[in-house]
């Protein structure tokens, strides 16, 4: 490695919603959920090249099946570095960490590039909104404990704050005052990081970056009050 590469900032990709299907044609609002993750994919080659991380931010799968994680781990062979996966609302929790266990991408903390990067799992079975047990919390506070002087990334699926957007301030995060409470205690937390929104969202709160992605198929329209989708191409964060 030359000095140069190793210099370099750490290139973190995040995809999120990619709402995949058993079925081949499987399709969310006429959108093919497999094609359009795969032009995802080949638009971050395109334009970035290869990441050296991939945080992958639930809904993985629409219908929850062995399959659909299977095809989303077959995917993401087209980069050669690791990845990690937590849960979305859509996400069926067993299956998924089987499949992530088979992909190496059941991480739920990884140390990397002077970075450290914490996934939590906000998904709550058969419920649209999302919650941080307190098995959860538990998690986040002690792992930033141990680590108090590496920069750290928070990822989630549900939205932590208000959007502005009527219809999705029910399906968020509901115990995110117990969220920022255990953050707070802790300055090397510089980001936080979401799904479910599909929608790109970037705030500040107190010093911290909050960032909300669009979903690798179709977009939520920005500041609706009911459920609207807006004409938007699939997207992803770099």
């Amino acid at each position: 490695m030359t000095t140069k590469e190793k210099n370099r900032p750490l290139r973190v990709l995040q995809l999120t919603d990619p709402h995949l299907m058993a079925r081949a044609d499987g399709d969310l609002l006429g959108v093919r959920t497999r094609e359009s993750l795969q032009a995802v994919i080949a638009e971050v080659l395109k334009v970035h090249g290869q990441p050296d991380l991939i945080l992958a931010t639930g809904d993985l799968a629409q219908d929850g099946s062995v399959e659909a994680y299977r095809v989303f781990g077959e995917s993401l062979k087209s980069f050669s570095c690791p990845s990690v996966w937590i849960a979305g609302n859509h996400d069926h929790i067993d299956n998924l960490l089987q499949v992530s266990r088979e992909y190496n991408a059941s991480d739920r903390h990884v140390i990397q590039g002077g970075w450290q990067f914490v996934m939590l799992d906000s998904s709550v079975p058969g419920k649209v909104f999302g919650a941080l047990a307190e098995s959860e919390l538990a998690f986040l506070s002690e792992t930033l404990e141990q680590h108090p002087d590496i920069p750290a990334v928070i990822a989630l699926h549900h939205h932590p704050v208000d959007i502005g957007s009527d219809w999705m301030e029910k399906i968020g995060l509901t115990n995110r005052d117990a969220f920022w409470q255990v953050l707070d205690r802790f300055p090397q937390v510089r980001i936080v990081l979401w799904g479910h929104i599909h929608q790109e969202h970037e705030r500040e709160r107190n010093g911290v970056q909050l960032l909300a992605t669009p979903s690798t198929c179709i977009q939520f329209t920005s500041g609706s009050s009911k459920f609207s989708v807006e004409d938007l191409p699939p997207g992803y964060r770099w």
